[in-house]
């Protein structure tokens, strides 16, 4: 047999594993827990159990029943299309000549890197690149292209991963026991799960192997999650065991499940030619680096995994600021001013801000607009409105920090309103076929135009280091699409613009260390690792009244870590005790932001407002280092959910829990039960009706109307 391991290394609990055919020079890699490398089989060569091949002379009866599939997927144009009726599907296994040449492993301290270089007939290197920490439960993966030729070469496709060998524990092609995971996204509707098996989604092999199967998806655009997290895992049902990708990128992004043979492949990274409108050219010399990829593998559950992914954004530096060690309730005033923050409304807000318990006060969208002019239309020039601050932002921002609060400010920097001076700067802003790029009522800065940084480190950076505020909200309201003018493709004009504003952004931190920095862009378009990890937190959702508030909360525990979830618990004075119970509870599934007219609440109100505050301030530790298990029904409809969810967060140490409960319709006078098997104890409690209580090894609770929570702290007895 050609296919023979080539090398395999653990790291941690992972096993990577190296195969090449020697025919081919073709060199692939599989992952598997190092837990189950007994359960490993041996793989078959050709398809034996088909009746109809009976029917075939002998010579056509021998079917190939797998081949290696590259760790690295490019296409260099000028070499052959990919076949098996893959033109517009994939493509994916157009570079045959794409043939091992070298491996080192680089050992330190407290890292292993394993560097593997590949190189076609047309000149082009890959660097495929494994970079793994000791202690962590992934690996990171990066591919650099390097055109080692005399002569200009073009790429149209360039992955950062290719993962192969799915299932190893199966020696044919695994019938009914693979699934995908993957997460849904829309705009108010972020992180919905969904679990499919491969034959619904028509990736069975055929039966001779002369057609391919993919399932691509990703998203287009400046707006990385859009239709989709940039997420997916392979379920093997039978040996339950779990593999899964997170890309940490921010513009436009795929993911392939590819299927030819038995096994299956998973690969990912830049939205290529096909589905990006994105190619590079390569100058002889010229490098380009794929956005990095995050990968794992899990014998435990699906939440593991996740959990496993998740670790990556959980990381020590990614939270910078002192203040968020103890991650303070944060007030914004948006749900309250509709984009009108005039100063003396704002300050009433901000006093009964601190009433509440909230360390930071922000003031939202709107604070620049011109009379008669729309939030959403006058941004871009960043001059404070004398109309709402006679005395301008400075001394409000003085005044919010006399409270004690520490005085946020909304920005949207990255766009400009048809309102405002700024958007007639046509010659500094993105280009599309030779006229400025205009989406609704917005045009989009050109980041690699200098002077536009030099304009928005007066504007912005300046601006918030002379009036004293210590937190930025950058949201981010609309997408680039394909991309623009000024390279090679308009993709690869999409690519640099998304680098240029990273860059900024470093800037911005660089420039106030000790500025707090919400990620926002039109809620959760935003929540991948790339940008998470620039922020210290980011907004969960524009979900900012709705009934579905938990339950995108409590989705987004899979997929960004709660203790950087924003998320919005609006409060006014038309809150009946339950209402206001189920708004505040959602709230302990992350960040807790409040907004709403708290200066008007009644004193029963402002009585579990505050007992809220202090429940929420007591579960803090548990929020910020903890694992998540979601509970409940499987909800369908998000606008219309039936049923309950809980959620059930153990704190790192193992001594202490919360658990949230939500009621949707059809819930009332349910018995629901949550197993906490520990000797555990009630410590705390908001709930508006019955009350939770443990019995016999589980957390019991009864809601008494639809729509309503309960928020339980618990501590080992």
């Amino acid at each position: 047999m050609s296919i023979i391991r080539h090398a395999s290394y653990t790291l941690g609990d992972i096993v990577l594993d190296y195969q090449i055919d020697r025919e081919t020079g073709h060199l692939g890699l599989r992952l598997y827990p190092a837990s189950r490398r007994c359960d490993i089989v041996r793989k078959r060569k050709w398809v034996d159990d088909d009746p109809g091949l009976a029917a075939f002379p002998p010579r056509h009866r021998r079917i190939r029943a797998n081949a290696i599939d590259s760790l690295v997927q490019m296409k260099v144009r000028g070499d052959r299309e990919p076949s098996g009726f893959s033109q517009g599907l994939s493509m994916r296994n157009a570079a045959p000549s794409l043939r091992y040449q070298s491996q080192k492993i680089i050992r330190r301290r407290h890292s292993i890197q394993i560097r593997t270089v590949l190189k076609d007939s047309h000149g082009c290197k890959a660097i495929h690149l494994i970079h793994w920490q000791k202690g962590e439960s992934f690996i990171q993966v990066t591919t650099t292209y390097e055109n080692v030729s005399d002569k200009p070469l073009t790429l149209d496709m360039a992955s950062s991963f290719s993962l192969g060998g799915l299932t190893p524990f199966h020696r044919g092609d695994a019938s009914g026991r693979l699934f995908l995971h993957r997460f849904r996204s829309y705009w108010s509707a972020e992180g919905k799960h969904e679990r499919i098996p491969f034959e619904d989604l028509h990736l069975e092999r055929s039966w001779a192997g002369s057609s391919v199967r993919v399932e691509r998806f990703g998203q287009i655009g400046s707006m990385p999650v859009k239709g989709f997290f940039p997420f997916a895992a392979v379920e093997d049902s039978v040996a339950h065991v779990f593999w899964g990708v997170q890309l940490a990128w921010a513009g436009s992004w795929q993911l392939e499940l590819w299927r030819r043979h038995d096994d299956a492949s998973l690969s990912g990274g830049l939205a290529d030619r096909e589905s990006g409108h994105w190619w590079k050219e390569l100058s002889p010399g010229e490098k380009l680096e794929t956005p990095k990829a995050l990968l794992s593998v899990s014998d435990r559950s699906f939440d593991d995994l996740c959990r496993r992914l998740l670790s990556y954004q959980e990381r020590a530096e990614f939270f910078r600021s002192a203040s968020e060690q103890t991650l303070p309730i944060v007030f914004n005033e948006y749900c309250t001013t509709w984009g009108n923050p005039e100063q003396n409304h704002v300050l009433r807000l901000a006093k009964s801000a601190a009433e509440a318990g909230a360390g930071i006060f922000v003031i939202d969208a709107g604070w620049y607009k011109s009379r008669g002019v729309t939030w959403m239309a006058g941004h871009g020039d960043w001059q404070a409105s004398p109309e709402f601050f006679p005395k301008g932002l400075g001394v409000l921002a003085l005044a919010i920090r006399n409270l004690g609060l520490i005085p946020g400010l909304w920005f949207e920097f990255e766009t400009c309103g048809e309102r405002s001076t700024a958007f007639l700067w046509h010659r500094h802003q993105l280009h599309r076929d030779g006229t400025p790029l205009t989406v609704g009522k917005r045009r989009f800065w050109d980041f690699r135009d200098p002077w536009v940084i030099r304009y928005l480190e007066k504007r912005v950076i300046h601006f918030l280091r002379e009036n004293q505020f210590g937190y930025i909200k950058i949201d981010y309201n609309e997408t680039i699409g394909v991309g623009c003018d000024g390279v090679e493709s308009p993709g690869e004009g999409l690519r640099l613009q998304i680098l240029a504003v990273r860059k900024f952004i470093q800037q911005l931190r660089h420039s106030l260390p000790h500025l707090i920095i919400e990620n926002c862009a039109s809620g959760g378009h935003r929540l991948e690792p790339s940008m998470m990890e620039l922020a210290d937190m980011g907004s969960f959702s524009d979900a900012h009244t709705t009934l579905d508030i938990p339950i995108i909360a409590a989705n987004l525990h899979r997929l960004i870590p709660p203790a950087k979830s924003q998320v919005w618990a609006v409060v006014n004075p038309q809150d009946l005790p339950r209402k206001l119970v189920y708004t505040l509870a959602s709230g302990f599934l992350g960040r807790l932001c409040l907004s709403g007219h708290l200066n008007r609440l009644s004193n029963q109100q402002w009585t579990v407002i505050r007992h809220a505050a202090a429940l929420y301030q007591s579960a803090t530790k548990i929020i910020r280092e903890g694992h998540s298990t979601r509970l409940g029904t499987q909800l369908s409809s998000y606008r219309h959910p039936e049923g309950w969810q809980g959620v059930w967060r153990e704190g790192g140490d193992g001594k202490a829990a919360l658990v949230v409960c939500h009621a949707f319709q059809k819930a009332r006078q349910q018995r629901i039960q949550i197993p906490a098997q520990a000797p555990w104890k009630i410590v705390d409690c908001l709930s508006h009706e019955e009350k939770p209580t443990l019995q016999k090894g589980s957390l019991i609770w009864q809601p008494r109307t639809d729509f309503s929570a309960a928020v339980v702290l618990l501590k080992k007895a």
